[in-house]
């Protein structure tokens, strides 16, 4: 059996996983997000530790003797997030989150103090990512600055607690813009632009080789047995690829969680910071990715969910369902960018907006122009994945979203591209991280990747696509219009 350990930004998630590839059963347990001030968020590690218990309690009732067989774990987790550890490895703050905001003039910053930024890091410096929250953390909160001696990301602050050891894997840390992509290695020169060396990073080994064994005190409490291997793991697009088999060049999914991701796989580094497109290492050795990104995508649904006062998500997708084509078309346009956008703008101060509201408005058609909203966003990442050359005809959908065959049916009719939802496809990263677990232990290989059962398959509607594309301009005009006044 293995173990695959998600954190997520709303939930803790654990897979189970048998030795022949089958998932024996889930569990998860929600995460509080604080927000102090405009453009922040974070989260308190300790809550990540609490989570992981709790969830791990859950699987453990809910399937005993399995449970009891784990052999291997592979973690996974949210990109980007300062943890920050002092001399002992206490936590000196809140952990500062991918959707962060603050850091926007310490771009600037480190832009201009690395000249050769984006072709070692392959990526624009944007605020979501790690280095420059150190700069903005070394600015404004210098004696935490000066205490750091280590610095994790969230995945890899859960495997300080389960092994003891200070290791990431390369598909988290290309996220830190502290990598040189290209080399898997860390950047002695990208460091030193934010006053850092080496030792204060972990060590990097693969997403599929060992990076510790779990305590001898954890695994007496979790009732497992001895060398219970823990796998490098991957950030949770990597280990999503992983869990959907998109492990070969032309392979790809879209993410439809707290964020939208579209992830495609590259056999060699392929960087174009221009488009805001992100180039990663893959959990694979010897793959490399590219990644489009926005911020805010089932985490819209949430929001207006408990905005307009719908019993829950469920109830509000069947008032959708129920609107006729050309109620959809009349729909108010839905800008979803409620904690700033990346790809393909860059902007952390883009603002969520709802055009075109009249008396007859219901609350469906509100409803509607969110999911089509989150669909625009992720045509802006496909149209700037494209500008590398860059071309897909199919596309996985994980996440919590691909729940919703409406969302889905609607994502493949606004990209042009078929859209497949593979069973199991909401636990995407969680059974990524287990089957890296797997192969740590050395009893799988990538070989045993494949792509799960396809459960549903959504091809665009040639009407609908061209419906759909002239609301799309209308879409962009809007953004280009109101951005002077957000």
């Amino acid at each position: 059996m293995f173990l695959g350990i998600d954190l997520g930004t709303s939930e803790v998630k654990l897979l189970l996983l048998d030795g022949q590839g089958g998932i024996v059963g889930t569990a998860g347990a929600p995460l509080p997000l604080s927000r102090p001030q405009p453009l922040w968020s974070e989260q308190d590690p300790a809550d990540w530790w609490r989570a992981a218990e709790a969830a791990v309690a859950m699987l453990r009732a809910a399937h005993p003797a399995a449970f009891a067989r784990v052999r291997g774990i592979g973690l996974s987790g949210q990109m980007h997030g300062a943890v920050l550890l002092g001399a002992h490895d206490e936590v000196l703050r809140p952990a500062i989150l991918w959707n962060d905001g603050r850091s926007h003039a310490e771009c600037d910053e480190l832009t201009l103090a690395a000249p050769s930024l984006h072709q070692v890091a392959g990526n624009l410096a944007m605020p979501g990512f790690t280095a420059p929250k150190l700069l903005w953390v070394r600015r404004h909160e210098p004696a935490v600055f000066a205490a750091t001696r280590t610095v994790l990301l969230p995945k890899d602050y859960l495997r300080l607690l389960l092994t003891g050891e200070k290791v990431s894997d390369p598909s988290d840390a290309a996220g830190t813009l502290w990598l040189d992509v290209a080399r898997r290695d860390w950047s002695d020169e990208l460091l030193a632009a934010c006053g850092l060396q080496r030792a204060q990073m972990p060590r990097i080994v693969e997403g599929s080789e060992p990076s510790g064994v779990l305590r001898p005190d954890i695994a007496r409490a979790w009732g497992l047995g001895d060398e219970v291997i823990v796998a490098g793991g991957a950030g949770d697009n990597a280990a999503s690829a992983v869990g959907v088999g998109a492990v070969a060049p032309g392979d790809g999914f879209i993410s439809l969680g707290t964020s939208g991701v579209l992830f495609v796989v590259n056999d060699r580094f392929l960087p174009n910071p221009a488009s805001a497109v992100h180039a990663f290492c893959h959990a694979v050795p010897g793959l490399w990715h590219q990644m489009s990104v926005m911020l805010s995508a089932a985490s819209c649904l949430r929001w207006f969910t408990l905005l307009a006062g719908a019993a829950d998500e469920a109830h509000l997708l069947r008032e959708v369902a129920a609107l006729q084509a050309a109620e959809r078309d009349a729909a108010p346009l839905f800008l979803p960018y409620l904690a700033g956008e990346r790809t393909p703008h860059n902007n952390p101060f883009a603002t969520g907006t709802l055009h075109g509201l009249r008396h007859d408005t219901c609350r469906g058609a509100c409803g509607y122009a969110v999911l089509e909203g989150v669909a625009f966003g992720l045509a802006d990442g496909l149209q700037a994945l494209r500008s590398t050359g860059t071309q897909v005809q199919r596309l996985s959908l994980v996440g919590g979203g691909s729940r919703s065959p409406l969302w889905a049916q609607l994502i493949a009719d606004a990209l042009g591209v078929e859209i497949v939802v593979h069973a199991g496809a909401e636990a995407g990263a969680a059974l990524g991280a287990a089957r890296l677990g797997q192969i740590a232990c050395g009893l799988g290989s990538l070989a045993s990747c494949t792509r799960p059962d396809v459960a549903a398959s959504h091809r665009p509607d040639p009407e609908r696509h061209v419906a759909l594309q002239e609301r799309l301009q209308s879409f962009r005009r809007i953004y280009r219009q109101i951005t002077p006044l957000s």
